[in-house]
């Protein structure tokens, strides 16, 4: 059990679009706060990135990626201030001008992810507005990069297959590049690298549904009950149990948010013997039962995507 792709395969994510653009001065571009992360490379050239002030700019440059959080409008151009449209009127704008000289062109690719659920918005949390990762000195960085800006110049079967691949592999790589060197990452992430934690969390994410006991995390992990549980809660500031408790809730509302699965079979999956206990600890956590929640709390994407 890998921590960061079980977080992963849990949020769904999904590479809404990804293009390539090549433009020269002035173009700029703005991007909504609903795409809730976004990820651009200029592979030539430059360009400037701001939130709602333009006299505080992110430079984009070749060698770096960088992702952005949803939340707020984000704009792209060749220079801060720049007049800014949105992605349709902007495609219409380029497509009518002269066609662009590639050697003098700027040439960015943008992507944008959608996650789903409690555990996608868990990840996003975890990472600052803006993030910029430089992969000149990072080769499997640098090779993804330059491998989608050569899928994006040509026409091929299964293009779009190739694409999302490899937009996971570049986000699965951000990520873990990320993580390594930040003191805000995921304090899950950072016990998964505890030799004393790591099978345990490793036990726990792997079956939710089992009734854990701090003895047989403990004997897990090769401590004493008193020590391990000393161990988890200094890394993860809070009690091996209530962490337990906390993941089965997590697990239970993406369940009930997207719809797919019976009152019943979440209670059993999420570690409770009868639906009944499971509406007991899920009112006491959210102060309604499960079913109500789920009919507030319903993925419009899900509702959507259903329909024909």
């Amino acid at each position: 059990m890998d921590l960061l792709n079980d977080h992963l395969v849990r949020a769904r994510a999904t590479a809404a679009v990804f293009a390539r653009t090549a433009v020269e001065p002035p173009w700029g571009l703005k991007l909504g706060g609903s795409i809730q992360l976004a990820v651009h490379a200029v592979t030539r050239g430059r360009a400037w990135l701001w939130f709602d002030d333009p006299t505080d700019p992110v430079e984009l440059v070749p060698g770096e990626i960088t992702l952005v959080r949803g939340g707020s409008d984000h704009f792209i151009a060749h220079e801060p201030g720049a007049d800014c449209w949105e992605p349709d009127d902007f495609r219409h704008q380029q497509s009518e001008r002269s066609p662009v000289a590639d050697h003098a062109a700027t040439i960015f690719l943008c992507g944008a992810y959608r996650f789903s659920g409690d555990v996608g918005t868990g990840l996003l949390d975890s990472l600052p507005p803006v993030l910029t990762l430089s992969f000149v000195f990072d080769e499997p960085l640098r090779d993804v990069v330059t491998l989608l800006s050569r899928e994006l110049t040509i026409e091929e079967p299964g293009q779009q297959t190739v694409l999302d691949r490899l937009l996971d592999v570049l986000l699965v790589l951000a990520l873990r590049s990320d993580f390594r060197q930040s003191a805000t990452a995921p304090r899950w992430y950072r016990a998964s690298a505890d030799p004393r934690l790591r099978a345990a969390l490793q036990a726990i994410h792997e079956d939710a549904s089992h009734s854990w006991t701090v003895p047989e995390l403990a004997a897990i992990s090769g401590l004493s009950r008193a020590a391990f549980a000393r161990a988890f809660h200094d890394a993860l500031g809070q009690a091996p149990l209530q962490y337990v408790t906390d993941w089965r809730m997590t697990l239970a509302r993406d369940h009930l948010r997207a719809n797919d699965l019976s009152l019943a079979r979440i209670a059993s999956d999420v570690g409770y013997s009868s639906p009944y206990a499971f509406a007991a600890a899920f009112r006491r956590r959210h102060g309604i039962p499960p079913g109500a929640w789920r009919k507030q709390s319903v993925d419009p994407l899900v509702i959507n995507s259903a329909r024909p």
